[in-house]
């Protein structure tokens, strides 16, 4: 069979067996995946909401939140490869479970921090430990599903960081509201307890629920194994393949660090509006820390629903470019929009709402677009090296937004200079990448 004969056949449309197959897979291992990243971006993200409190009781400058913000993402740069690494080697079982049970730890010890230096060493470890969980689970989910399902099956799992905020927000308020004082502590310390545990646990429930590879799987039948094979050794692509033989090979595609470059500077725009969103929603007068709680949720609802959609139109065209930089667009338009409302709280939160859909889809087609241009020979530490470089982003971005806006006085600057790194992404993409050189078949995938 030749290449376009292969496509054609790959992307046909799945009849009932198929989808009853993906269906099968999906609910067994998506809403565990999910809660586990809830958790995840919960805790990495619990820190703007803290920081609304903890200023009340220790004294931290506004560049001091921002710098401990920002020094997870170094943790996560040094650590993310070697982690990403060592689970293609002893499979997502152990690794999930050395990942959550130890940052559940370090995420909870924060509530023990008294100064600046002892924060930024709790933020560091964070992010080391928690280095590999999620490109971990893109690669893991390349082992399940083939490229025409990853547009929709990624941006399902990335649902998680809008369920996370929606969670956060509401959940992190009332923590700092009616559990100050008791036992003696202040509230955004039990914000940390309550928010970091749960990932210890999570990580014991993965290590028993979970399986490596289809192959493992006791829940699917022999048949059912024989046909997923099928489906993933058929598989074909929505944007051209690189013919890397080995890890040292990928290390010499200029493509590679493009894409890291593309990730770098729309994961530190993403970044920070996640930071800064509490502290924006305040500035138009809100001043009830679980009421900003809940207006900072409506956005993330919107951007939950919204990315499922993109995901799914990006799988029925089996496209990931253009789809990239509508998102991207999107979100730039919508901050925009957000940023001439002036205070006027309706048309605020209307335009963070139509961000928040660019904001949250624009992960899951990057990822979708990485894992189908990065051969399976150098699939793990491929994605590892983009995100871990990508991740760096974040580690900048806050930090520097912080600065811009003490200097000017206004947040305005630092917000144009975020809209600007989300279009400037989407133009890299789109001339970084190209589309796949056979034609493909329409296909609309469950």
């Amino acid at each position: 069979m030749n290449p376009a004969q292969a496509r054609s056949g790959a992307h046909a449309s799945y009849d009932a067996q198929d989808e009853a197959l993906f269906s099968k897979v999906s609910w067994h291992l998506l809403p565990l995946l999910v809660i586990c990243y809830i958790v995840a971006f919960i805790d990495r993200i619990n820190i703007g909401f803290a920081q609304l409190q903890m200023k009340q009781t220790l004294s931290f400058s506004d560049e001091a939140y921002a710098l401990g913000a920002g020094i997870f993402f170094i943790g996560y740069f040094l650590f993310e490869v070697p982690s990403h690494l060592v689970l293609e080697k002893i499979g997502a079982r152990k690794t999930l479970l050395r990942i959550m049970f130890c940052w559940g730890i370090v995420a909870s010890a924060m509530m023990f921090v008294q100064t600046p230096t002892q924060f930024y060493v709790l933020r560091f470890l964070l992010g080391a430990f928690e280095a590999g969980f999620f490109p971990g689970v893109i690669l893991y989910l390349t082992y399940w599903y083939p490229s025409a399902r990853r547009g929709k099956v990624i941006s399902i799992f990335m649902t998680a960081t809008a369920i996370g905020y929606l969670i956060a927000g509401p959940l992190s308020g009332a923590i700092m509201k009616y559990m100050d004082g008791l036992g003696g502590h202040h509230g955004w310390q039990w914000l940390f307890v309550v928010q970091g545990l749960p990932a210890s646990v999570l990580g014991i429930a993965a290590f028993f629920w979970l399986k490596d590879r289809p192959e493992d799987a006791g829940w699917l039948a022999p048949a059912e194994k024989l046909l997923l094979r099928e489906h993933l050794e058929n598989d074909a692509h929505t944007v051209e393949v690189a013919s890397h033989g080995s890890f040292w090979a990928l290390l010499r595609d200029p493509k590679v660090f493009t894409m890291a470059l593309v990730y770098f500077l729309f994961l530190g725009a993403n970044y920070t509006l996640v930071f800064f969103m509490p502290t924006l929603i305040r500035s138009w007068g809100v001043a009830d820390v679980f009421v900003i709680g809940l207006l900072a949720a409506i956005p993330a609802v919107v951007g939950a629903i919204g990315m499922v959609f993109v995901g799914r139109s990006s799988d029925q065209r089996l496209e990931r470019r253009r789809h990239f930089f509508f998102c991207v667009v999107l979100a730039a338009a919508g901050l925009l929009v957000a940023a001439l409302a002036q205070g006027n709280m309706v048309l605020g939160l209307a335009g963070l709402a139509v961000m928040a859909i660019g904001q949250s889809a624009n992960t899951p087609i990057f990822f979708a677009a990485v894992s189908e241009y990065l051969p399976r020979a150098s699939a793990a530490g491929g994605i590892a090296l983009i995100s871990s470089l990508g991740n760096l982003g974040p580690s900048v971005m806050p930090p520097l937004t912080a600065w811009i806006n003490t200097s000017t006085g206004s947040p305005a600057a630092s917000m144009y200079l975020t809209m600007g790194l989300w279009l400037l992404a989407g133009v890299i993409l789109m001339r970084a990448i190209r589309p796949a050189a056979a034609p493909a078949v329409r296909l609309v995938p469950a």
